[in-house]
């Protein structure tokens, strides 16, 4: 099993949606719940997530699923990458 930074994707889920990050070739992609793509740094990607794990930010659920353990992980890394 690989454990490089492509192997996952990180789900923020919220009231109004959810945001998948996910890392795709040389950077870093954040999808919005609106469906919007942007690049993000790694930086960015720890800013949304740990105050998320923190608990700082109450009523976001995160997830991370790995694409070798969670099929549903695979499906959407491979549905989000193929999207652009």
């Amino acid at each position: 099993m690989r454990l490089t930074n492509d192997c996952y994707l990180v789900t923020l889920r919220f009231d109004s949606g959810e945001e998948h990050y996910f890392r795709d070739g040389e950077r870093w992609t954040k999808v919005t719940a609106r469906g919007r793509r942007m690049p993000a740094t790694a930086e960015q990607v720890m800013n949304h997530l740990l105050p998320a794990l923190a608990g700082v930010k109450p009523g976001i659920a995160v997830n991370v699923g790995h694409r070798d353990l969670d099929g549903g992980a695979a499906e959407t890394l491979d549905r989000l990458r193929s999207a652009h």
